[in-house]
């Protein structure tokens, strides 16, 4: 039958039900159990233990299968733990509510009371002496047989999703565990979580073009913030020393199985550290979340094996293009033939691109998908790290770190530049890059030099994706099965 057949034949049931004077949606009931906190208790009872039970029990729910015998029936209960089975009889509901029941449909929130029992095949079954409609559905649910399979029509009805998959209800789940552990995480360390603004005068603190909005009261442009960093280390210039947020980060940037315009990270900062510090930091920060969440450090990702027994391989970007790309050393110490290595291998640069530029372009096209397992790739270019400190040994370069695993950008993190001088001289450097059409790099931020001018202390910050965190810990292949509300183009009516 055609949906819009079912959605016809739902509404004059309704109509039906509602002249005779039954209440559809009614909000007078109090649920004391959960499936899971009767499965749990009663798992291993026998029917000796069930049979001398004096105990009620009432619980709420989707009516997610029927199975009708005449006088009796059998149906399956989902809450928000899980679904257990639940037996009517007549007799045992009463005539009026059991007519009322044959009258149901899959997709309904009922209400249900009664004892456990076990069925002659040893399921827990709910023997049920109460029976109400509580929420009564007019759309229909996905048939049975195949569920909601189409992935643009789970993301776009991700209520349907949840209902039909449990499968995307427990990745929902796991990523709530995972922030948590990582909360608990930080806490324990004596970290403050803080909240910083999302409406920024000027986009700063990584390279990335933002959302820009109006506010009519003040007559200024403002715009969603694409990083947080530039106000943590104001609290960190304040004397907070120890901050960290989890929020919500917006790029206006193209869409990718790892890319969502508006997506979750945690920034940390944390003052007389430095990126070496944030390394080992890293490692017990999620090895301690895997051990919480999966009770492994062992684990796959669409299929590969992951191993996050520390310690983690760490190279630098320079030397992991040696090893991983195999090329001629003189091209990493030459702008001209890193130019042209570039190009040889498709990759939009300009003549004009720094040789450090040049070099982090090779890298994201011949290692980053090479790196398996976790890896800290470190001491990125001054050129692509307008934020970061210089080393001490090699100018040229600054004290950053990339963790990658599964070949994907999972943190970034550096010591701090807190020299204001040098701070003003990079900004300069990014503004002559967007006078050369570069939107995406800093603009001139005189504010948060002065910042510094109030002298910030050492310091080392890190950013880690939470949305690729939770891909990699629960085996999903797309940013969008783990953003509950993903970012979609707009559909054209009268398109299925």
């Amino acid at each position: 039958m055609a949906d819009s057949e079912l959605f016809r034949k739902r509404i004059e049931k309704i109509n039906a039900l509602k002249a005779e004077g039954i209440d559809l949606y009614p909000n007078d009931v109090r649920v004391d159990d959960t499936t899971a906190s009767i499965q749990e208790r009663f798992e291993d009872a026998d029917n000796d233990v069930l049979a001398g039970l004096n105990e009620r029990f009432t619980l709420a729910g989707r009516l997610m299968a029927v199975r009708n015998f005449g006088k009796a029936a059998f149906i399956n209960i989902q809450d928000r733990k899980g679904k257990i089975q639940a037996y009517l009889h007549r007799n045992g509901i009463g005539d009026a509510a059991y007519a009322l029941f044959k009258r149901l449909d899959v997709g309904d929130i009922v209400f249900v009371g009664g004892r456990p029992i076990r069925t002659k095949t040893g399921e827990l079954t709910i023997e049920v002496d109460e029976l109400r409609l509580l929420s009564k559905a007019i759309r229909p649910l996905p048939e049975k047989w195949h569920g909601l399979t189409d992935v643009e029509a789970r993301y776009r009805q991700r209520h349907v999703d949840l209902i039909v998959n449990p499968n995307v209800r427990e990745v929902f789940v796991t990523r709530s565990r995972i922030i948590n552990v990582i909360r608990s995480f930080m806490d324990e360390r004596d970290f403050l979580e803080v909240e910083t603004p999302m409406m920024q005068p000027k986009a700063g603190g990584a390279t990335a073009r933002p959302f820009r909005t109006h506010h009519n009261a003040l007559g200024m442009d403002l715009y969603l913030r694409i990083a947080p960093e530039l106000y943590l280390k104001r609290l960190i210039t304040g004397g907070l020393e120890r901050v960290y947020e989890i929020n919500r980060n917006f790029r206006n940037e193209g869409i990718s199985s790892f890319h969502n315009p508006e997506f979750t990270m945690m920034e940390f900062y944390q003052a007389y550290a430095t990126y070496e510090d944030l390394m080992t930091f890293t490692e017990e920060l999620l090895t301690s979340v895997a051990k919480r969440v999966l009770g492994s450090l062992n684990f796959q990702y669409q299929g590969m094996e992951i191993d996050l027994t520390p310690p983690w391989t760490r190279i630098s970007v320079k030397d992991s293009i040696l090893r991983y790309g195999g090329i001629d050393p003189e091209i990493l110490e030459h702008q001209g033939k890193a130019y042209a290595y570039a190009r040889q291998l498709g990759l939009e640069v300009k003549d004009t691109d720094a040789l450090g530029k040049l070099m982090t372009a090779i890298f994201e096209e011949i290692v980053e998908k090479k790196l398996v397992q976790p890896t800290f790739v470190t001491l990125y270019p001054v050129e692509v790290s307008p934020l970061s400190r210089r080393n001490a040994e090699d100018p040229g370069v600054t004290d950053r770190f990339e963790l990658y695993i599964a070949g994907k950008e999972i943190a970034n993190a550096f010591s701090e530049l807190n020299d204001p001088e040098d701070q003003r001289g990079r900004f300069l450097m990014q503004a002559k890059e967007r006078e050369e059409g570069n939107e995406e790099t800093h603009v001139m931020d005189e504010d948060y030099v002065q910042v510094l001018e109030y002298a910030m202390p050492p310091t080392a910050g890190e950013g880690i994706g939470i949305d690729r965190l939770v891909m990699l810990l629960t085996d999903s292949p797309s940013i969008r099965d783990v953003i509950l509300f993903p970012h979609m183009r707009r559909k054209e009516p009268g398109v299925e």
